[in-house]
C-alpha cells in the first residue's frame, strides 16, 4: 500500500507541530474540521475503557443522514474528558488519564450535541431546550439560558422535551457562543450569539424559520425556512447551521443575518455532518462555495478531516487525498470565470474508514465499522488497527491521547505508552435501594386497579423517586416525573441513576405540579408520589390530572395512600373519527372533528415501520378510539394516538409490496384493504378477512369470502364494517388495470368486484350477497343510515393492462367506451334493493351525505388516474328515493370531499344541495396527495403540510419540515391531526422525516359520552 510521493509531501509540509492541545468540542474546532493541533503516535495502547449502563438512542435511527448523536460527542481539554448522555441527560467528567469519574450534571433532557469547552467553563445544549454554562472543575452550574420563548413541551423522540429543543449543536469561536433552539419552522427556530465570559447576547435570529422559500422539489414553495439540528459550524465571518436532512443555511456571525439557504438548488442532498475548510464547507461528503453555496465538484459519501491545504476523506475502504484546485472555465455566455473544484490525488486501499477521521500531525486516524486504524501519512501506510465494540462515530485526539466513541456507549482512551492492565469501567449493579412498604402497596394496588402496566405514566409531584421507581420495576411504564423541589429532584435522579432507571425508564424534571407546561393527552396513567403522603393537596392537580390524562382510557390514580382514588378518561366530545379510507363508509373525506389552527406539534416520533413508496399511494393510516392504525410492507400496526408509542403488530408478509411502485394508480383504485370499527380491526389479505383486537391486535376470527357464484375460490376486495355489518366483495381477477409510465407489477392491485356481501362483523357468518349483472368498481361504492349504494356498470376495459384483450372483438380496434350502468341502493342489513337508477349513471365514484340524505357521484379525476376517469362532471341524487337533484358539468383536479353541504374539489366548491358555486380563494404549492378535511379544516399539500382553516382568514398556511404523502395520510381527528411518515422512496431534503401529531390551540375538548 503505497501512496504517491506528491501527496505526502504535501502532508508533511503541513503537518501541526509536535505539541500538546485541547479537543474543546466536536471536530476540534470550530470549523469542525478534525483537525487536530499536535501529533499523535503512529502506535497506541489501550488504556481505559468505560462502558454506559444503556446504549445512545440516536432521535433519527432510521436516517443515515442526522447522525449528530449516534454515538456521544467529547471534548477533552486540560486532562478532563466531557460528554453527554442522550438516554440519561447528564454530562460526565472523566479523568483524561485513567478514565475516573469526576463529576456529574443533570440536564432536563436528553444530550444529543458534544459539549465546548471555553477556559475553565464548559457549554453545553440540551433537549430540554437549555443551553448551560458549568465550571469545568467541579460541574458547578454557572447559569442557563432558554432557546425557546417559553417552558411549553412536546413529546419527542420519546421524551418529554422542549417545544424547542437546543438542537443547534454550541460553538465557540472569538469568545463568543453560538447555538440554536428549535427544528419545526413553523413553531419558530431561535440562533443565538451570546459573549462567553458574560452570557450577554449578542444577536438573535427568530425570523429565519417562518421564510417563504423555495422548497425541495422544483417550483415548490412554502413558508418552512431553516431549522437547526447538527453542530453549528464557524468559518470566517460566516456561521452555518445544518438543517438535518437539508444542506446548511449560512449566516453572517456577526450580525446573525441570514445569508442564504440552497434547498432546492439541492433537493436530494444534505446532511447533519458539516465542516469547514477554507472558501468552502463540506457537508454530507460534498463540497459548497462558502461564498455562494454553489456545489462543487468532487468528495464523495464518507467521513472527510482537514490537513491544511487538503482534506482526507474515507469511503469504506479506502483513503483518499483531496485538494481544492482553480481553473479558468467559461460560464453559460462563454465568458471567462473562475472554477473551484476538488480533486483526488491519490487513495489508499484496504483502510477502515466512512465512520468517522481526524488529521493528528502526519498521523490520520480513520474509523470503520468496528475498527479503528491509524495511518502514517509520510509513510503511506496503516501502522496500527484496533477493535471495539460498537461503530465509532466520534473521535478526539488530546495530550498524545485518542479518545474513540461508539454507539454501543462504549468510551476507549488510547495512549502512546504501553499499560500493563488497562482498566475497563463497567457499569454498577443496580441498587434500587430500600423500598418504602407504603409506598410499595400503594404502586401494586395503582397496578392492578388501573389495569395499566406499559404505556406513559406522569408522577405529579415525584419526591424522592421511590414510588417511580417502584412503578417501573413493577410494570413496563415509562414514568415522566416533576416535583417542584431541587434537592427532591436532585435526589430522585440519583436514586433512579443508582436503579439504572434514569433515562431508560425513567426522566425527573424540576417545574410546578399544578402546571407542568407538559403535553396534553400523553398519559396512559397519572399517579402521585406527594400526593400518597397528604403533601400534595390532590384537589390542586384535578385540573392538570386531567389535562395530561390520555383520552379513551387514561387513568389518573392519585390521593392518600389509604384513599387512592381512579378515574378512567372517555373520549373527547366532537372528536371525529377516520376508520375508512376516505374518514367513514360514506367516502366524504371528512371528518366532524372540531379541531382549527394554528396547528403546532404534540407529539413527534420516528418510527422503524418499512412502507411502500410514497407513489405506489399506499392505504391510508386510520384513527378510532384513542389508537392509530398504520400498515407497512409487511405489517399492521397499532399506536396509541395521544402519545406514539408502539402498542401492537401484526406480521402480513407482503402485504403491500404491491404498492411499492411508482405512480400507480394504488390505493386510489383498489381501496383500502383494512378498517376499525368498534373494538375490532379488521384487514384482508387475499381470500381472507383478519378481525384483530384493537387493543392488542391478538386475531378475535378468521373470515374467509364467499366463493364465486360458480362455487370457486375468491379473493376479498372492497372492505368497510358499520353497525354490526362486515361488507366486502369478490374480486375480479381478470381484471388488471395498466400503471403509469413507469412499468409495475399491477397484478395484485384489483379494482373492480363481481359480487358484493355483507357478514356478520363478530363471526364471519354470510348475511348475504349482491352478484353484479355487470361489475362493481370499488370506488363506486359507498355504506351509511342502514343503505348500501353502488354502481352495477360494464368494466372499463379501456383501463386495462392488456389493450390486446381490451379491442377483442372491436371493429375499429379500439376499445369501447366505457358504458353507463345502473345506480343502485340495497338494503344494509338485508341486501334488498331499495331502488335503482339506470338513467346516464356515468360515474366512478360515490359519496353518500347523511346528514342531508345526498349521494354524490363524480369522477376521481386526479394525477396518473385511470383512462375511464375523464372528469368534468359531477350528479347529486337524494338517496332515499334515487332521483337526480342536479348534474353539472365542472373541471376538478381532486377527489371530492364532503364538509356538511359543501363539496370541495379543487379549484372548485359547491352547494351540495343545489349545485351552485360557492365563491372562495383557495391556493396551494406543489401537492400531489388528496385532500381531507374536517368540520374547520382543510388538509393537503403544498410544498409541505398545507392547511387552510374555514374560522380564521389566514388562507393557505404551513406546517414546515415534512412532507406528507401521495394520497391520503394527513388526519384530522380525535381532536388531532395525525401525519404518519408517508415519505418512503422519497430523496428529497425535507429536513424531518417522522410521525407527527399535531394539536390547535389549548382549548382542550370536554369529555365524550
Amino acid at each position: 500500500m503505497v501512496m504517491r510521493t506528491a501527496v505526502v509531501l504535501s502532508v508533511v509540509l503541513w503537518a501541526s507541530p509536535i505539541i500538546a492541545a485541547d479537543w474543546p468540542g466536536f471536530g476540534g474546532t470550530p470549523a469542525r474540521d478534525h483537525h487536530a493541533g499536535e501529533t499523535l503516535a503512529t502506535s497506541l495502547h489501550l488504556a481505559w475503557s468505560r462502558q454506559a449502563r444503556h446504549a445512545p438512542r440516536p432521535a433519527w435511527p432510521r436516517d443515515g443522514r442526522m447522525s449528530f448523536d449516534k454515538s456521544s460527542r467529547v471534548a477533552v481539554a486540560g486532562g478532563l474528558v466531557f460528554y453527554g448522555s442522550s438516554v440519561d441527560g447528564r454530562v460526565r467528567c472523566l479523568d483524561a488519564e485513567t478514565g475516573q469519574t469526576r463529576w456529574t450534571f443533570a440536564t432536563g433532557g436528553p444530550i444529543r450535541f458534544a459539549p465546548a469547552v471555553w477556559r475553565d467553563r464548559l457549554f453545553v445544549t440540551s433537549d430540554d431546550g437549555y443551553l448551560y454554562c458549568l465550571a469545568t472543575a467541579n460541574g458547578v452550574l454557572q447559569k442557563r439560558w432558554r432557546g425557546g420563548p417559553t417552558d411549553q413541551r412536546v413529546m419527542g423522540n420519546g421524551h418529554v422535551i422542549s417545544r424547542w429543543p437546543a438542537r443547534g449543536g454550541v460553538v465557540i469561536a472569538d469568545g463568543i457562543v453560538y447555538w440554536a433552539a428549535g427544528i419545526w419552522q413553523s413553531e419558530g427556530i431561535f440562533i443565538r450569539a451570546q459573549k462567553a465570559d458574560s452570557g450577554k447576547l449578542l444577536w438573535l435570529n427568530d425570523k429565519s424559520g417562518g421564510i417563504e422559500m423555495p422548497q425541495p422539489h422544483g417550483g415548490a414553495t412554502a413558508k418552512s425556512g431553516v431549522t437547526a439540528q447538527g453542530h453549528l459550524v464557524v468559518v470566517g465571518n460566516r456561521l452555518l447551521v445544518p438543517t438535518g436532512r437539508a444542506v446548511p443555511a449560512v449566516f453572517d456571525r456577526t450580525t446573525g443575518k441570514f445569508l442564504f439557504y440552497r434547498l432546492q438548488q439541492n433537493t436530494h442532498r444534505g446532511a447533519t455532518a458539516t465542516m469547514g475548510h477554507g472558501r468552502v464547507f463540506i457537508n454530507g461528503g460534498l463540497a459548497y462555495d462558502l461564498a455562494t453555496g454553489s456545489l462543487l465538484k468532487g468528495l464523495g459519501a464518507g467521513s472527510v478531516a482537514s490537513a491544511g491545504k487538503t482534506l482526507w476523506r474515507g469511503t469504506g475502504t479506502a483513503l483518499e487525498n483531496w485538494e481544492l484546485t482553480e481553473r479558468v472555465g467559461k460560464d453559460r455566455k462563454g465568458k471567462p470565470v473562475t472554477v473551484r473544484e476538488l480533486k483526488r490525488h491519490s487513495s489508499l486501499a484496504d483502510v477502515p474508514g466512512g465512520q468517522g477521521m481526524l488529521v493528528a500531525g502526519t498521523t490520520i486516524v480513520t474509523a470503520g465499522k468496528d475498527r479503528i486504524a491509524l495511518v502514517d501519512a509520510a509513510a503511506g501506510k496503516v501502522t496500527w488497527t484496533h477493535q471495539v465494540g460498537g461503530v465509532p462515530h466520534d473521535l478526539a485526539v488530546s495530550d498524545g491521547r485518542l479518545f474513540v466513541s461508539t454507539d454501543s456507549g462504549r468510551l476507549y482512551c488510547f495512549g502512546d505508552k504501553p499499560v500493563s492492565k488497562p482498566v475497563h469501567y463497567s457499569p454498577s449493579k443496580p441498587d434500587a435501594g430500600r423500598d418504602d412498604p407504603v409506598i410499595a402497596a400503594a404502586a401494586k394496588r395503582i397496578l392492578e386497579t388501573s389495569g395499566i402496566s406499559s404505556g406513559y405514566c406522569v408522577d405529579l409531584g415525584c419526591g424522592d423517586g421511590r414510588l417511580a421507581s417502584q412503578l417501573a420495576r413493577n410494570s413496563e411504564l415509562f414514568i415522566f416525573a416533576i416535583d417542584p423541589d431541587p434537592a427532591r429532584v436532585a435526589d430522585a435522579r440519583r436514586r433512579l441513576a443508582s436503579a439504572g432507571l434514569l433515562g431508560n425508564r425513567v426522566t425527573v424534571h424540576q417545574g410546578r405540579i399544578e402546571a407542568t407546561r407538559f403535553p396534553k393527552y400523553i398519559a396512559n396513567l397519572v399517579v402521585s408520589q406527594r400526593g400518597l403522603s397528604g403533601q400534595a393537596l390532590t384537589g390542586k392537580l384535578d385540573a392538570e390530572a386531567k389535562r395530561l390524562q390520555r383520552p379513551w382510557g387514561g387513568v389518573v390514580a392519585v390521593g392518600p395512600a389509604d384513599g387512592l382514588t381512579f378515574d378512567t378518561r372517555k373520549g373527547l366530545a366532537g372528536a371525529g373519527t377516520w376508520n375508512h379510507q376516505y374518514s367513514t363508509p360514506a367516502n366524504t373525506l371528512c371528518s366532524t372533528d372540531p379541531i382549527r389552527g394554528p396547528l403546532r406539534v404534540l407529539w413527534f416520533h420516528d418510527v422503524n415501520l418499512e412502507l411502500p413508496s410514497r407513489h405506489g399511494r399506499a392505504p391510508s393510516p386510520l384513527f378510532h378510539r384513542g389508537r392509530l392504525f398504520v400498515e407497512g410492507m409487511d405489517a399492521l400496526r397499532g399506536v396509541d394516538a395521544y402519545n406514539g408509542r408502539t402498542l401492537w403488530e401484526f406480521a402480513l408478509p407482503g402485504v403491500l409490496h404491491p404498492y411499492n411502485a411508482d405512480h400507480i394508480v394504488g390505493v386510489s383504485g383498489t381501496g383500502s384493504n383494512f378498517c376499525a370499527n368498534g373494538d375490532s380491526v379488521y384487514v384482508r389479505e387475499k381470500g381472507v378477512c383478519y378481525r384483530l383486537d384493537a387493543a392488542t391486535g391478538k386475531v378475535l376470527g378468521t373470515f374467509p369470502a364467499p366463493p364465486h357464484a360458480d362455487g370457486k375460490k375468491a379473493l376479498w376486495g372492497y372492505i368497510a364494517c358499520e353497525n354490526g355489518l362486515l361488507f366486502g366483495s369478490l374480486i375480479n381477477e381478470q381484471h388488471i388495470v395498466r400503471h403509469a409510465w413507469r412499468p409495475a407489477d399491477m397484478s395484485r392491485l384489483f379494482t373492480e368486484s363481481k359480487t358484493f356481501f355483507a357478514m356478520d362483523a363478530k363471526t364471519g357468518k354470510l348475511k348475504w350477497r349482491y352478484d353484479a349483472k355487470r361489475s362493481i368498481r370499488h370506488n363506486a361504492i359507498a355504506i351509511g343510515d342502514g343503505r348500501v349504494f353502488l354502481i352495477d356498470r360494464d368494466r372499463a376495459l379501456i383501463d386495462l393492462l392488456d389493450q390486446k384483450a381490451a379491442r377483442r372483438g372491436a371493429k375499429d380496434g379500439k376499445p369501447p367506451a366505457h358504458a353507463t350502468g345502473e345506480l343502485v341502493c340495497l338494503d344494509a342489513g338485508t341486501g334488498k334493493p331499495a331502488w335503482q337508477n339506470k338513467k346516464d349513471i356515468f360515474g366512478t365514484v360515490l359519496v353518500f351525505s347523511q346528514q342531508h340524505d345526498m349521494l354524490l357521484m363524480s369522477y376521481q379525476s386526479t394525477r396518473f388516474k385511470l383512462p375511464s376517469e375523464v372528469g368534468g362532471r359531477m350528479a347529486v341524487f337524494r338517496a332515499t328515493e334515487g332521483y337526480r337533484v342536479w348534474d353539472k358539468k365542472i373541471d376538478y383536479i381532486t377527489r371530492p370531499l364532503v364538509n356538511d353541504r359543501t363539496i370541495i374539489t379543487q379549484p372548485a366548491r359547491l352547494d351540495l344541495l343545489t349545485g351552485e358555486d360557492e365563491p372562495w380563494s383557495f391556493k396551494r404549492s406543489y401537492g400531489c396527495g388528496q385532500m381531507a378535511g374536517s368540520k374547520n379544516l382543510l388538509l393537503f399539500r403544498s410544498a409541505t403540510v398545507g392547511y387552510f382553516d374555514f374560522t380564521r382568514k389566514a388562507g393557505t398556511e404551513n406546517f414546515g419540515g415534512i412532507r406528507p404523502g401521495c394520497w391520503v395520510n394527513a388526519l384530522p381527528a380525535g381532536g388531532l391531526v395525525f401525519i404518519p411518515d408517508a415519505s418512503a422512496g422519497c430523496r428529497c431534503s425535507y429536513q424531518n422525516r417522522s410521525w407527527v401529531a399535531l394539536q390547535g390551540p389549548d382549548d382542550d375538548a370536554a369529555d365524550g359520552p
